[in-house]
């Protein structure tokens, strides 16, 4: 479900609908709008914003109907999230099923999956005044924070179902040479693979997808011309769109020859199966992620593989977390 609020996430981004809902009511805003009414009410509050009063003056009721749903899409979903985690978690731990380790991390995921409901108001808050668009500041901290609660449940997940490691996949037991150090490397590349995926967030807060839209050069260079366009510099990774481009492009493309270098040194160490096999996999998902990515830009970024390429993103994630795990010292984290 983390994963498709993601990439649902990326849906609202790339329709525009993200300040289509002017209120914050996490309860009664899991109702949608019952009558015409109410939609003319939510509308004129859209038309207050300056998104609408420079960019969509012109919008007809049923235009702003089609992206209302997918923000009330998002948020329901988030909603949802919250009440498939929370009644479990509550049933179970009152009848004294959950062990003592496991249940401050439950509860840590609860608190977190909250804080990210909030974060994602403050985020679209950013959109209401002085601006046409919300914080790419504040879109990249959503992303960022999704992440690392995706990430987090993920791997408490894979220690329920993998709660000992079996001898075959210990590699500190097996003694095999290199393997910390592979160990590390890998650990090191899920962290590019975060900080790549992020990036993206700058991309897609500036809209920098639209501009540049060749590979490999950018208007027939390798560093566009207008890199460093904004003062003060240090502005332009975050507020330029042509930086914001080329730094995600060359983060994706230094991401992919780690994992193919990971991949070539992996070869010579006789790592047990389920290991190999994540550090395969790992390789696809980087060659298939980096291939949608391209795709995306020559194609000016269309919603549906805009959309596949954000899922690309948390599946290549998803791998390097999975072999990290079975390439992880013994015993369960």
């Amino acid at each position: 479900m983390i994963f498709a609020m993601a990439v649902i996430g990326a849906i609202t981004r790339l329709t525009e609908s993200g300040l289509s809902i002017m209120e914050w009511a996490p309860v009664t805003g899991a109702l949608p709008p019952l009558g015409e009414a109410e939609w003319r009410r939510l509308f004129a509050l859209y038309q207050e914003i300056p998104e609408y009063q420079v960019l969509h003056r012109e919008m007809t009721l049923e235009e702003f109907k089609a992206i209302f749903w997918w923000e009330y899409v998002h948020r329901l979903w988030g909603r949802l999230i919250g009440v498939v985690f929370a009644g479990p978690f509550l049933w179970f731990w009152l009848r004294g099923r959950l062990s003592r380790r496991l249940v401050p991390h439950l509860v840590a995921m609860l608190v977190l999956g909250g804080l990210q409901g909030g974060l994602g108001w403050f985020m679209v808050a950013s959109g209401f005044a002085g601006r046409t668009d919300v914080s790419q500041y504040r879109l990249v901290a959503h992303l960022a924070f999704a992440l690392a609660i995706y990430g987090y449940v993920f791997w408490i997940a894979l220690t329920l179902l993998y709660p000992t490691p079996k001898p075959a996949d210990d590699l500190g037991a097996r003694g095999l040479r290199g393997a910390p150090i592979l160990r590390g490397a890998l650990a090191t590349i899920t962290v590019l693979i975060a900080v790549t995926v992020v990036s993206g967030g700058f991309v897609a807060g500036l809209d920098a997808g639209f501009v540049y839209n060749s590979f490999p050069l950018m208007d027939g260079r390798l560093v566009p011309s207008d890199y460093g366009a904004l003062e003060p510099w240090i502005a332009n990774p975050f507020d330029n769109p042509a930086a914001a481009q080329f730094n995600h492009r060359a983060l994706a493309i230094l991401t992919l020859l780690s994992v193919v270098g990971l991949w070539l040194w992996s070869r010579r160490l006789a790592l047990p199966e389920r290991s190999r096999s994540a550090i395969n996999l790992v390789l696809a998902a980087a060659m298939v992620q980096v291939g949608l990515g391209i795709a995306a830009l020559l194609l000016v970024v269309p919603v549906w593989l805009g959309a596949l390429h954000q899922a690309g993103a948390i599946a290549l994630l998803t791998a390097a977390l999975w072999a990290l795990f079975h390439l992880r010292r013994g015993g369960a984290p």
